[in-house]
């Protein structure tokens, strides 16, 4: 980074810490905004700045919206009985896109970590309990992602609930459509005979 002017290495300094973003790619990212128009240039920095001073957090479901409520809490036709627990945001919007969940949602913006500083006390469990004592929930969804940190947080959630006489399901997992067997790792096949089901 020795080559670059003061200015660029501070832009790839504050680029690298995106996540996923190394040097090399952060360098690629600051010399195509050095390219690009002014007026371009400032289009992206306002709306970093936007989405900054503008986006909050729903405070029923927690998902980032303008609004005090997000489009999904706000809309009657949905089953408010049955809240699907996810650890981001873009998990939900994964799930809005496939179309076949009609349910609420519950962001707990993030997911069991210790080894990096991450408890229990860091999730959004709290605001997810004060839901199901003031709500008529039938079903919680348990869709944290299928590794470590988001099965260590499913067993968390379902020993806080095992008591409210709640259904508590968790999403399947298994081969992926279109996936060959022989290429599927031995821990993918192992939780796709746990959960097989009737044909």
């Amino acid at each position: 980074m020795k080559a670059y002017a003061q200015p660029i290495k501070r832009l790839i300094s504050e680029l690298a810490k995106l996540p996923g973003i190394g040097e090399k790619t952060a360098a690629r990212l600051a010399n195509y905004i050095l390219r690009a128009t002014e007026d371009d240039v400032r289009k992206l920095a306002e709306s970093i700045v936007e989405v900054k001073r503008k986006i909050k957090l729903c405070r029923i479901c927690l998902n980032p919206t303008e609004d005090d409520i997000c489009y999904i809490c706000h809309d009657e036709t949905r089953d408010q009985n049955v809240i699907c627990v996810v650890e981001e945001p873009d998990a939900l919007a994964a799930i809005e896109e496939s179309g076949v969940f009609h349910g609420t949602y519950h962001v707990l913006h993030g997911a069991l970590a210790p080894l990096d500083g991450i408890g229990p006390e860091h999730l959004r469990l709290g605001e997810l309990l004060l839901r199901i004592e003031s709500g008529h929930i039938n079903e919680i969804i348990l869709a944290t992602n299928p590794n470590v940190h988001g099965e260590a947080t499913a067993l968390l959630i379902t020993g806080m609930l095992k008591e409210k006489g709640i259904k508590l399901t968790r999403i399947a997992m298994g081969v992926p459509m279109g996936g060959d067997l022989k290429y599927i790792d031995k821990m993918t096949i192992s939780k796709s005979l746990e959960f097989r089901r009737g044909m």
